[in-house]
């Protein structure tokens, strides 16, 4: 993969699949927008599901890396606010729920990265609240309210679904002890 061919398939793979989505899309039109073969696709990757697992694992590293920068040194209920920066890009919302939705509960190579993201962002929440001296309980609260609100923001049409699961995390948070966050849900 680490070929500008290999690079150029999965960059547009991960264009593609987010914008159509996986099942949509298929080897013959990935490889035509990255210029390649769809021989040169299975060289690099061996099958398209390989493919939507390494779409994946890229989109996670970009979002958690996205994420630790933009949180430092905030507090947690601000990862409502690093949702709705991010969301602001991403009109078709969470790439991961998006790929349950066509693949999970299947034995296709992508369902352990969806879940591994999940479970990373579920321990990064529960790491942010022990870092504040808050029950690690809480953490896990604060995972229902994220993905409740990515997928609201999006699917559900609440745009402002980030500004209000943080109001909502700010109260549950304040109820356990927190000291204020950075100012209400504004």
């Amino acid at each position: 993969m680490s070929t500008p061919a290999g690079e150029r398939l999965l960059t547009a793979a991960s264009t593609l699949f987010y914008r159509r989505g996986i099942r949509a899309v298929g080897v013959d039109l990935i490889a035509e927008t990255a210029g390649t073969t769809k021989k040169t696709l299975y060289d690099r990757f061996g099958s398209k599901d390989a493919l939507v697992a390494l779409y994946l694992e890229r989109r996670a590293a970009f979002w958690q890396g996205f994420l630790r920068e933009r949180m430092a040194g905030r507090p947690p209920a601000a990862v409502f606010d690093v949702l709705a920066e991010w969301l602001a890009d991403q009109d078709r919302g969470c790439a991961f729920v998006n790929a349950y939705a066509e693949i999970g509960g299947t034995d296709h190579p992508a369902e352990p990265v969806i879940r591994a993201e999940k479970e990373w962002m579920r321990a990064y929440l529960v790491e942010l609240v022990r870092a504040a001296g808050l029950p690690a309980e809480l953490g896990i609260d604060l995972h229902l309210l994220y993905e409740g609100a990515s997928v609201m923001a999006t699917a559900g049409g609440v745009p402002d679904a980030p500004v209000r699961a943080k109001a909502a995390a700010e109260r549950l948070l304040s109820a356990c002890g927190s000291a204020p966050t950075s100012g209400s849900a504004g």
